[in-house]
């Protein structure tokens, strides 16, 4: 006769643990802490033009409460930046977010999305950051479904670069690999339609 031996609480709640992982579709991607966000390696994304979609229809209120319709901006291209006040790699990329916002005024209108944050929060940083562009409150991340293929509900930080008709032409998933890779990439865009 052999005895069973109850297996160690431990191991229990590994095998719990896992498997909830395996359930709810958790990454190496995933972010840390209880704001359940997913950022990327900052790899770029190309969509050729003929690829392109349908327009990206999204308007809201802003964080320091105005409104922004991504439709007021057609006919130059617009870089979404998607961030919150919480986000370590957003708040350390602000300052080439900031530079590149700058190097391309003129060419380009940046239109933030902040994803899960306090708005008093959020506006504190943005002033504090430079960020001069306007930033759609979006607590639960709604504003991200507004950008099939590119976006998921909790993805920050990101990029999404639009065409001047306002479809999805690039993205950056992940923090910044440096200011000069957004403003080239914009300009690209920026060329295609001129």
């Amino acid at each position: 006769m052999s005895i069973r031996r109850p297996r160690p609480r431990a191991a229990l709640v590994v095998l719990l643990v896992a498997g909830l992982m395996a359930l709810t579709g958790c990454t190496e991607l995933q972010g840390t802490g209880d704001k359940g966000y997913v950022t990327g390696d900052g790899a770029v994304e190309q969509l050729p033009v003929a690829e392109r979609e349908s327009p990206v229809e999204l308007s809201g209120d802003t964080i320091d409460g105005g409104t922004v319709d991504l439709a007021d901006f057609r006919g130059a291209p617009v870089v979404v930046t998607v961030w919150g006040s919480w986000c370590g790699p957003c708040r350390a990329e602000a300052p080439e977010v900031a530079g590149a916002a700058d190097d391309l005024e003129g060419t380009a209108q940046f239109v933030g999305i902040v994803l899960r944050d306090d708005p008093d929060a959020a506006q504190a940083f943005a002033t504090a950051s430079g960020f001069d562009f306007p930033s759609i409150d979006s607590p639960g991340g709604e504003a991200l479904l507004r950008f099939p293929g590119a976006l998921g509900p909790r993805t920050i930080p990101a990029f999404v670069v639009l065409d001047a008709q306002g479809r999805i032409a690039a993205s950056i998933i992940g923090q910044l690999p440096s200011r000069l890779t957004l403003t080239e990439l914009v300009e690209e865009v920026a060329a295609e339609d001129g």
